[in-house]
Formats: structure tokens, sequence, C-alpha cells
């Protein structure tokens, strides 16, 4: 094993350049995140991994690093040969994980009320302002960011790492569906009196009005989901 000296001897001569490996990996799981979640890549569509990352100007290496962030996802799926392609989960599959979410998030506003520190409350308080304030003007893909960080924020906020780990990679697996119902603003004003009622609750630090409030709203959410994707698949079948 190489001591520590000489190991930043190598990182500094450019021969273990793994940061710089990670940081391009992450920036192209983004650019792809966001090509698939605005519909530039539909669900279905193949992603010939090699066209790609000459198409991006990377090797493969930083392109299989962000196949496997999004295949964790549940952005993208592999055939029984291997091959990628945009996913495209049933209804029924959405639901589980949507229950999953639920349970999650209904813990994690649970426990922010008791560990969360005044300052993450403030953070998240702040969160909500800037949705409300953005709610007309903000393009759909920066107001959906937004919204994703409120919930991301409130399940951080309770400081149990296994639980915050978990709920990132299942609402990773609900990005596409909910980003769809979030741009056609299907029932977007309940959404925004239900995310006010969280946040009231969670300044009150009441858990348990808190944790019940996060479980409706995921329902809620759900059903806008359900209808979004229905109306998009009429939309499709249509042209």
């Amino acid at each position: 094993m190489a001591k520590p000296s000489a190991l930043r001897s190598l990182i500094e001569e450019g021969q273990l350049p793994i940061k710089q490996r990670k940081l391009l990996g992450e920036e192209t799981a983004e650019t792809l995140r966001e090509l698939i979640l605005s519909g530039k890549l539909p669900a279905g569509t193949s992603i010939p991994e090699r066209d790609l990352a000459d198409a991006l100007g990377i090797s493969r290496t930083p392109m299989r690093e962000a196949m496997r962030v999004l295949e964790t996802e549940g952005l993208i799926e592999y055939s029984a040969t291997r091959r990628p392609s945009v996913a495209n989960p049933s209804l029924e599959t959405l639901a589980h994980n949507q229950s999953v979410i639920g349970a999650l998030e209904a813990l994690g506003g649970g426990l922010a009320c008791q560990h969360a520190t005044q300052k993450e409350i403030d953070n998240i308080v702040e969160l909500n302002q800037r949705i409300s304030q953005k709610n007309d003007d903000a393009a759909p893909l920066e107001f959906f960011k937004m919204d994703m960080n409120f919930h991301i924020a409130i399940v951080a906020a309770s400081g149990n790492h296994p639980l915050i780990e978990t709920h990132r990679h299942y609402i990773a697996r609900l990005w596409r569906a909910r980003f769809i119902s979030s741009s056609l603003k299907l029932g977007q004003q309940n959404t925004l009196e239900q995310h006010q009622y969280i946040v009231d609750m969670l300044v009150k630090r009441d858990a348990a009005a808190t944790a019940s409030a996060l479980e409706h709203h995921l329902e809620t959410s759900f059903k806008n989901v359900a209808k979004a994707l229905i109306e998009q698949e009429k939309e499709i079948e249509g042209q």
C-alpha cells in the first residue's frame, strides 16, 4: 500500500486524477438527467453509450459512471442484452415507490421537528417562500428543482443519515414522473397550500402533524403524477 506522502505525489503529478474523473462523471449525469427530465430524451429512447460519449467529447469511463448513477436513480434501464434506454416505469411501480417515499418523508419530518437546528428550519422556510414567489414565472425545470430541494431539506434536517440516503435513492426514481406533473402545473395551488401547512407545523415542531401533512402531501402528489402521465400518453397516441 502506498504511503500517504507517495499517494499525494501521484495525485499532484496527475497520475491519479480520481477527483477530476468523478466530477466529469457527475457533470455528464447532470446533463443526461436534465435531457431526460425535460423530455428531450423521451421514455424508451435508446442511449448508445459510445455515440453519446463521442457527442459529449468525453471518454467512455465518465460516461459509464454517469450511466450507473442514472440507473440507480431509475432514469435509465438496461435490456437483457445490456442495452441502455430511458426508463419507462409502470404506474404500479411508481405507486410502490411513492408509498415508500411517503413513509420516509413522514418519518423525516417527524424527526426534523425533534432534531433540526433553527438554521435548518429557517432554510426550509426560505425555500418555501422562494417556491411561492417563483410559482408563476420560474422555468419548469427550475421550479421542479426548488420543489425537490424543499423535500430533500426536510429529510436532511432529520439528522438521520441512513434515512437521508434511502430517501435520496427513492426520490430520484420519481424525478421524471414528478417533473412532468410539475411542468403541467397540475394541482399546483393545492401543492403550495400543503407546503405552507407543512412548514407551519415544522416551525411549531409538531412532529405528528408534520408527519401526517407530508404523508398526505405525497399521496396528493402521486394523484397529480398519475394524471399527468395519463394525459401525456393520450397526447402521444394522438400525434
